[in-house]
């Protein structure tokens, strides 16, 4: 897993990225064998936590990250039509609504955490921000912010919403497709490689432009994708094994960011970071029934789309499940956006509201 120009992997380095490829990989095929929603990815971001706690010194190169990003937008932008088009242009009223909530409430969760958690008003403004973890993470650190709590308050809540939100599609009755929608139509052998090929440089023209971008690395391949797709030039076609390499990527370099040190220096904060994640996620979930039940849509849907962070993730366990994969990645993008640009003055407001 090393990057061209980077030193050579000791002989003990080496076997540390073999033991946790291999684990990682067990893991999610075992997940998804069981028809775990996301097992795929919920697997090896399992696997990478335990490692990265046990000191295993890995860090995923974020090239491969970005890689496994854009194979997701790519796949996503395969249930991208002119229908779901149509149906998202008629519910942007909902979307907006739901992303205000969501703000609203994170901010709430973020008051509670520095009244009642004892963490610093500068961190749990950004900590408890519903999305784009590493902007987050990079503005709270520009504003003062302890971006070593941030980050762990950003990730710990994105193993929260993972792990619930596959429990929450278990329990609805949804299992694990593997991401089958993304595979090629039937077809002689010569236009499926062409595709493919086609499809790969997509992914990586998208991440080479959506470098600078939040989330551009999986939200510019999903529109490149989905405009080839859109104008009949591209059939969408991503192997099953590419996408668990996909899968595996995404959630490893979740998995890895939980190292030791950073544990250890966040241990007393721990459990009010999981306590306030969780409180989120549920007043968010509650949002998303009463919206539901408004809107006519299904509960799993509305849930995803508005849980508090993680767009790749919610991409990967709308695909595998069956849910209205455009309405998930509408509200999951415009909450992230709406997340940067008020990021700052959220982040004031809550400072000035706690020092009151």
């Amino acid at each position: 897993m090393q990057m061209p120009g980077s030193p050579m992997p000791s002989p003990s380095q080496l076997g540390r990225w073999l033991a946790l490829i291999a684990c990682a990989g067990g893991a999610g095929q075992l997940l998804h064998a069981l028809a775990v929603p996301a097992g795929l990815f919920l697997g090896p971001m399992l696997v990478a936590i335990a490692f990265g706690v046990c000191g295993a010194g890995l860090q995923l190169p974020k090239p491969v990250f970005r890689f496994g990003q854009g194979c997701v937008g790519l796949m996503v932008a395969h249930s991208v039509t002119w229908s779901v088009l149509a149906a998202l242009g008629q519910s942007w009223h909902v979307m907006l609504l739901a992303t205000a909530l969501t703000v609203a409430l994170s901010a709430i969760v973020g008051l509670a955490t520095v009244r009642f958690g004892g963490i610093a008003a500068t961190t749990a403004a950004w900590g408890t921000a519903p999305g784009a973890a590493s902007a987050m993470v990079s503005m709270a650190e520009e504003h003062g912010a302890d971006a070593r709590v941030v980050a762990t308050m950003q990730y710990v809540r994105v193993v929260c919403v993972v792990m619930i939100g596959a429990l929450v599609s278990h329990l609805l009755g949804a299992t694990g497709t593997g991401g089958a929608a993304a595979s090629a139509a039937a077809g002689p052998q010569g236009m499926q490689l062409g595709q493919l090929l086609l499809s790969l440089a997509v992914v990586l023209l998208g991440v080479i432009l959506g470098s600078k971008l939040p989330a551009g690395a999986l939200l510019v391949p999903l529109m490149l994708g989905a405009v080839l797709q859109l104008g009949g030039v591209l059939v969408i076609t991503l192997p099953a094994w590419l996408l668990a390499f996909a899968y595996g990527a995404i959630g490893c370099y979740i998995g890895l960011r939980f190292d030791r040190p950073t544990v250890r220096y966040v241990w007393r904060r721990l459990p009010t970071m999981i306590i306030g994640a969780v409180a989120l996620i549920v007043l968010c979930a509650g949002c998303a029934w009463l919206l539901a039940r408004a809107t006519g849509s299904d509960f799993l849907s509305m849930y995803l789309a508005t849980s508090p962070g993680g767009l790749d993730a919610m991409a990967i366990i709308a695909v595998e499940t069956h849910a209205d994969v455009g309405l998930v990645l509408a509200m999951q993008t415009l909450r992230l956006f709406g997340v940067i640009l008020t990021g700052a003055y959220c982040a004031r407001q809550i400072i000035r509201l706690t020092r009151a």
